[in-house]
C-alpha cells in the first residue's frame, strides 16, 4: 500500500479549484484509494466556528492571521494528521499557502510573521502536492458574479485579488517541488485531463 498524501488545492477565489476537489477524490477512490475531502478555514467544529466569523466580521489583518493559524492547528491535530496515521489520503481545500496568499499578499501582512506562524503550527507537516489554479483576476471575477450573496473575501476589490495572485506565483516559484500549477483558463474537461496527467505521476 502506498504511503497515504496530502494533497492541497489553492487558488484565488473563482479559480474552480472547488470545482474539481470531488473528481479528484472520486478518480482517487476508484483506485482503491481511501480519501478524506476537508476545508480551510473549517475541517473540525472550532474549524467551521471560525470560518463564520472570518467570513463575515471585519477584523486586522494579524488577527485573520491568528485565527486562520488556530483553526489550522485544531485541522492538523484533529483531523489531518490522524487520517495519514491511518493510511487515508487528506484533499484539503486550501492550507497554509493561503495564508501567504490572502493574509500576506492581500491584507499585507508580514511573511516573516506567516512563516513563524506556519514553524509553530506545522513546522514537519506540508503537502505532498499542492495544485495551484491560476488564472487572471478578471476572469475570476466574472465567475464569481451572479452566484451565491459574496463573503467579506469576495467583497474585496480586484487590487487585493491581483496581489493575492502574485503571493501564490511566488509561493509556487520557491516550493516548485511540491507545487503543480493548473492553467484555470482552460476548459473543465482541459483541466481534467491535466489532473489526470497528475494523479499519474502521484501513483506512479
Amino acid at each position: 500500500m502506498k504511503t497515504a498524501k496530502f494533497i492541497t488545492l489553492e487558488g484565488v477565489d473563482g479559480a474552480g479549484k472547488s470545482t474539481h476537489l470531488t473528481w479528484l477524490a472520486d478518480s482517487l477512490r476508484k483506485q482503491g484509494i481511501q480519501v478524506l475531502v476537508t476545508r480551510e478555514p473549517g475541517g473540525t467544529d472550532l474549524g467551521e466556528r471560525l470560518r463564520d466569523i472570518l467570513l463575515s466580521q471585519s477584523m486586522r489583518g494579524e488577527t485573520e492571521a491568528l485565527l486562520m493559524f488556530a483553526a489550522r492547528l485544531e485541522h492538523i491535530e484533529q483531523v489531518i494528521k490522524p487520517a495519514l496515521q491511518q493510511g487515508t489520503w487528506v484533499i484539503s481545500d486550501r492550507f497554509s499557502d493561503a495564508s501567504f496568499a490572502y493574509q500576506g499578499g492581500g491584507r499585507g501582512v508580514s511573511m516573516e510573521k506567516l512563516e513563524q506562524l506556519e514553524r509553530w503550527v506545522h513546522e514537519t507537516l506540508q503537502p505532498d502536492l499542492t495544485l495551484l489554479f491560476d488564472l487572471p483576476v478578471e476572469v475570476a471575477r466574472q465567475r464569481l458574479s451572479g452566484g451565491a450573496a459574496p463573503d467579506r473575501f469576495e467583497q474585496e476589490k480586484s487590487d487585493f485579488f491581483e496581489r493575492v495572485r502574485q503571493a501564490y506565483l511566488e509561493r509556487q516559484k520557491r516550493h516548485t517541488a511540491r507545487f503543480t500549477l493548473i492553467d484555470a483558463t482552460q476548459t473543465p474537461a482541459q483541466v481534467k485531463e491535466a489532473l489526470v496527467d497528475v494523479l499519474s505521476t502521484l501513483l506512479s
